[in-house]
């Protein structure tokens, strides 16, 4: 049995993105050559890594266990070019942050700027995912430091707060309800809504609270982002929920209205997850510490109403 480690990096890939050709792409890799390392790392196993299907791959149990050592396999290399890049010259480290769509639109910029300034021998890989994806993903040692929305359960990682958003209701302009000061949920519910896919965190969240008041959710169309659910609202095909920082951003080229959500959850906490603060690189546990601490001034603070 031989995998080298453009074999292991391969198949976490494969099996992350659940396909052979996003994983080929994301490992830089074309999909003849992709498909020939698996050929071969199933022939010198002697069994099966994966399951093919019509919606893509999954790993079988030998793959499960194929991909758990690799991890730590790659996670241990990774940690080991870390601590000798200084030495010779080379960057610090590399950090990898997945982040939520709010995070990682409204308050990431700026504070990966201010950080990457200070630390000019560090990178950050940032993806975007959702907020109990990245749960999961942290759980399992994939990547170092998670933003996601506080609605989430975190189970046993460590969480920090990072910032504070609010819910908003957006509308088109010429909207009877854009004169409203505000609007309750139940009010909301009455009438047609622009959101985001059914899989997403918040989605469920909102469903959650429709049920639980006994009143369904009227979803017209479904996004994956929040920009996408404002152009729609602009365009009237209904009302949407979103962070206050998109909207205001968003009403800056669209003619939206922005309502105030008057309901206690309302108000939007972000927050950081880790493993283990403590197990993490030096650079890694840095920039934890420098997205704990609140902007002297955050560029994108709402302006008073």
């Amino acid at each position: 049995m031989h995998f080298d480690l453009t074999d292991l990096r391969l198949f976490r890939q494969i099996v992350e993105a659940g396909s052979i050709t996003r994983g080929a792409e994301r490992a830089n890799l074309a999909l003849a050559a992709a498909s020939t390392r698996v050929r071969h790392m199933e022939e010198s196993l002697g069994a099966p890594l994966l399951l093919r299907g019509r919606q893509g791959v999954t790993p079988t149990a030998a793959g499960r266990t194929l991909l758990q050592h690799a991890r730590a396999i790659l996670a241990e290399t990774e940690r080991l070019r870390d601590e000798l890049a200084p030495y010779s010259g080379g960057r610090a480290g590399q950090v990898r942050v997945l982040s939520n769509t709010n995070a990682l639109l409204e308050f990431l910029p700026e504070a990966l700027s201010d950080f990457l300034a200070t630390h000019p021998q560090v990178s950050v890989d940032l993806e975007e995912r959702l907020s109990d994806e990245i749960v999961g993903l942290i759980a399992e040692g994939v990547a170092d430091i998670g933003i996601v929305a506080g609605t989430v359960d975190t189970g046993a990682l460590e969480t920090y707060p990072f910032r504070t958003d609010r819910f908003v209701v957006v509308v088109a302009r010429g909207n009877p309800l854009a004169g409203r000061p505000s609007l309750s949920f139940a009010e909301v519910l009455e009438h047609d809504i622009v959101g985001l896919d059914r899989a997403s965190a918040l989605q469920r969240f909102l469903s959650d609270k429709a049920s639980r008041i006994g009143r369904p959710l009227r979803l017209r169309v479904q996004l994956r982002g929040f920009e996408g659910v404002c152009r729609m609202v602009e365009c009237g095909v209904g009302l949407g929920i979103v962070p206050e920082t998109t909207a205001r951003r968003a009403a800056k080229t669209m003619a939206l209205a922005i309502v105030a959500l008057d309901e206690p959850w309302a108000p939007r906490d972000l927050t950081i997850c880790v493993r283990a603060l403590k197990e993490l690189p030096p650079f890694a546990r840095e920039l934890v510490e420098h997205l704990r601490t609140p902007p002297l001034r955050d560029a994108r603070e709402p302006a008073p109403a």
